[in-house]
């Protein structure tokens, strides 16, 4: 039975899906640091740089790793090639819907937590801002989950 499930998928491909299920780990649990230490900073500055810094240093490069080598498995696995006839499975593009504009709410989420720590740091609020960033990472979560859902159930 084993060589059977391993004859489902090229040798050529495993790499390449490793590095996707890697990156997309990094990202998850990166996300989920970043909420859990916004959510409990209550003010607290010392979490609130946690929970941002989190997200740029662990969940920014497992994004970019994420995003790469599932275009790499894309390519590898022929996708891009298709007849103009067939269309692409619905869990293919739940994960490019997740990656893509879950990448723009991403470095949103990013860009609004590095206003936030910088205000924080010069005394001048910021905690709406990382607050904003808590959310975006609540809602980046769940699509997460739905990803992983379409990602190994295979949706028609």
């Amino acid at each position: 039975m084993p060589d059977m499930l391993a004859a489902l998928r090229p040798d050529d491909q495993s790499f390449a899906l490793l590095l996707h299920l890697v990156g997309a780990t990094v990202v998850f649990g990166a996300l989920l640091a970043s909420a859990t230490s916004l959510a409990l900073a209550r003010g607290e500055t010392r979490l609130l740089r946690l929970g941002y810094f989190s997200l740029l240093f662990v969940g920014l490069p497992g994004l970019i790793l994420l995003r790469l080598a599932g275009e790499w498995l894309y390519r590898l696995q022929n996708w891009d090639d298709l007849p103009e006839q067939i269309d692409e499975p619905a869990w293919l593009g739940i994960g490019f819907v997740v990656a893509d504009w879950g990448g723009l709410l991403f470095l949103l989420s990013l860009a609004l937590g590095g206003v936030g720590v910088y205000r924080l740091s010069h005394g001048k609020g910021g905690t709406g801002l990382l607050k904003a960033t808590m959310v975006i990472s609540l809602v980046l979560i769940v699509a997460y989950v739905v990803a992983v859902w379409a990602m190994t159930g295979k949706p028609n």
